[in-house]
């Protein structure tokens, strides 16, 4: 069960010859709630406005708090300031900051990120690139602010604090979705769908997943497919009550209760992703794991079990979300 899989798939559909126009232009859109996040925004705000490839413009979209907009107006004057004055949470603080964007690209990051030099100019490539893309993602890689991941933490698992887990393409590919934390797409195709799905995804405890039900209802609209792009780097930072086996094991129930929410949504999802890799990459990396004392690394069982409990988790999570979307609506 994965956060917003990202299997390769053949890239036949959507090769094609490079665009003879000039790049696109590129708005920058990170979307931020809190003050309590300020350092992260600020790095997150410098490293998309220090790209190699510049972007358009950088707009940081605020989430329902005033003092925090008049800090980003006061102290980032060379952003716009963008506040969400719809439904709370991460689609409508996006979707705020998109309504303003005036590039032909709209590209996402979030304010615990922070982008490589070459993030834009690596993302938005296979835009330029792959006539038949509608967008494009990149990878995350973890920060953990406690040291080095955590011995015990299987790498099977890394989605689940929201960074590229074992198992995704190694080079670019296409793939069902990417993730809104580094993720690119045309203005006009983004518009079109509405954007990100409206009272979806993550506010408070829930953790619905809302860029895998935005990637799969554009991709349906369009005809048109994502790419995976691992050159698009951004660090993501993952705080120490991360770090623990109680929130790995309550994250894994949430991914599986989203995607069940996400299902039932929007008839004809398809999990065949999710599916493959909790059947058969995670499977394969808990044998290795197993085996791993027999080559000096004694935590491997502890990787093996953590992977097994996160199995669970997810599943129950999953039928705990197909039968709350059983109930009858009151």
């Amino acid at each position: 069960m994965t956060r917003s899989s990202s299997m390769p798939r053949s890239l036949a559909l959507v090769a094609g010859t490079d665009h003879l126009g000039p790049p696109a232009t590129v708005s920058v859109v990170i979307a931020s709630y809190t003050e309590a996040r300020w350092d992260g925004l600020t790095a997150a705000v410098r490293s998309a406005l220090q790209q190699d490839r510049p972007p358009l413009e950088v707009i940081v979209a605020v989430d329902h708090a005033p003092s925090l907009l008049q800090r980003v107006r006061r102290e980032l004057p060379e952003v716009r300031a963008v506040a969400n004055t719809g439904t709370p949470g991460a689609s409508g603080t996006r979707n705020a900051g998109a309504s303003v964007a005036e590039g032909a690209v709209i590209a996402f990051l979030d304010d615990d990120t922070r982008a490589s030099r070459t993030w834009l100019a690596d993302l938005v490539r296979g835009l330029d690139e792959v006539p038949g893309a509608v967008g494009v993602g990149g990878r995350v890689s973890a920060s953990w602010a406690a040291g080095p991941a955590p011995r015990w933490f299987p790498a099977t698992f890394l989605w689940a604090v929201g960074a590229s887990y074992e198992g995704m393409p190694g080079a670019r590919s296409a793939v069902r979705n990417v993730w809104s934390e580094n993720m690119a797409v045309w203005r006009q195709d983004f518009a079109r769908v509405g954007g990100f799905r409206d009272g979806f995804g993550k506010l408070d405890t829930s953790s619905a997943p809302e860029d895998t039900e935005f990637c799969i209802r554009v991709a349906g609209a369009t005809g048109r497919t994502w790419l995976y792009e691992p050159e698009a780097e951004v660090v993501h930072d993952v705080p120490a009550g991360r770090a623990t086996w109680s929130f790995f094991v309550r994250r894994c129930y949430a991914e599986g209760k989203g995607k069940a929410e996400m299902a039932a949504l929007d008839d004809g999802t398809t999990l065949a992703d999710e599916r493959g890799h909790a059947l058969q990459a995670i499977p394969r990396r808990i044998l290795r794991d197993l085996a791993a004392p027999l080559r000096g690394d004694v935590w491997g069982v502890a990787r093996a079990f953590t992977a097994g409990a996160g199995l669970l988790a997810a599943g129950l999570g999953y039928a705990a979300g197909l039968s709350a979307a059983r109930l009858p609506r009151r």
